[in-house]
């Protein structure tokens, strides 16, 4: 994918307040870009920055190549969907599609067409007649995103669209922008802090922490191989071992864990460790695997105290006391052979691939 539009420095400050500090990010034609991270994390500043909505304090946003940083919103011609919505509640459901076309001066004939056009691949054929208060929330949500893009923007901009729906609805409309995006072919840059939402609709994700980007990635290298303790601990949960780099070996790093060996893979992008030789040895709960004590092998494990179990439906979760102390937490399937036998305070192996641990700076 070739790149489109381009944040090159941006910063911003508000009096002394710095909100957002040399952020550097490509956006690619036609992917869905989630920005994620916790509140006051920038990533709300930074699409506030690309509408045109705010001004930034440094740096410069090019589209194109062009400079468009001081271009009002109007002048972007991108299109975007506020978290309530911001729908007109005196006007039907076409009238508010109808708006950006309307005030882009289009003929009335060409806006009768395409609002029937878009109502249709949201899903809302033969409703445009209603009024706002007769909608539900996703049938609301799906009026914002057909006004957004009644007009064919080059770029959607979404400001968590989907906090205000319940669980249930919030999970349908993740397969509806994801059937939309690749329906309409636009642009989607998306913000949010829920990190499943992100995984599950996401070709990229850049994920802000206190006005910096620590990373950008698919889902899958975010999750599998954070480039921080930060990402680490922000998509999903993850169990971090301190540790001290041995000696790096013919496609593995040899670590040391208070006395016992632990191996971690060297695939691309693999964090090496800190300089100092102290690093944190990162793994997920589900990666981690439970055996009888007698059952230990030679393999990456530690012998752990099982504690208390929750049953989460589809798995377990298990807190573990390693024999050093340290706290670990496993994710098993209901159908691990082990649970029917589980015994709290009795001691059991931990073990998991050198392939589903990742070596983060300390």
């Amino acid at each position: 994918m070739q790149h489109f539009v381009d944040l090159l420095g941006l910063g911003k400050r508000y009096g002394n307040l710095q909100v957002l500090s040399d952020l550097s990010l490509s956006i690619r034609q036609g992917e869905f870009l989630t920005l994620l991270g916790p509140s006051g994390s920038g990533k709300s500043t930074t699409l506030m920055m690309l509408a045109g909505f705010v001004e930034p304090s440094e740096g410069r946003i090019e589209q194109d190549g062009r400079d468009i940083t001081h271009l009002s919103p109007d002048q972007r011609e991108f299109g975007v969907v506020f978290q309530g919505y911001a729908l007109f509640p005196h006007m039907s459901v076409a009238q508010n599609v109808a708006y950006p076309l309307r005030i882009r001066k289009v003929p009335g004939a060409e806006i009768e067409r395409r609002v029937a056009e878009v109502l249709e691949r949201v899903g809302l054929a033969g409703m445009g007649e209603r009024g706002i208060s007769q909608l539900s929330g996703g049938q609301q949500q799906r009026v914002a995103l057909a006004r957004a893009l009644v007009f064919k923007p080059k770029l959607l901009l979404l400001d968590e669209p989907l906090s205000a729906l319940d669980r249930r609805l919030r999970q349908e409309m993740q397969g509806e922008l994801a059937r939309m995006h690749k329906d309409f072919g636009t642009t989607f840059v998306f913000v949010t802090h829920d990190q499943e939402e992100a995984l599950a609709l996401s070709d990229r994700i850049a994920v802000f922490n206190k006005g910096r980007l620590e990373q950008v990635g698919t889902p899958r290298e975010v999750y599998e191989r954070p480039a921080s303790r930060f990402v680490a601990n922000f998509l999903g949960d993850t169990n971090l071992l301190e540790v001290g780099v041995v000696r790096h070996e013919a496609g593995a790093t040899l670590c040391d864990f208070r006395g016992q060996h632990l191996r971690v893979a060297n695939t691309p992008n693999a964090g090496q460790g800190g300089k100092s030789g102290k690093s944190w040895l990162a793994v997920r709960p589900e990666h981690i695997d439970l055996r009888p004590l007698q059952d230990a092998g030679r393999d990456n494990g530690l012998c752990a105290t099982a504690g208390p179990a929750t049953y989460q439906g589809a798995h377990v979760n298990l807190e573990l006391t390693l024999e050093q102390g340290d706290r670990l937490d496993l994710r098993l399937p209901v159908s691990h052979p082990l649970l029917g036998s589980l015994r709290g305070g009795q001691c059991y192996w931990c073990s998991w691939s050198p392939q589903h641990c990742h070596l983060l700076s300390a």
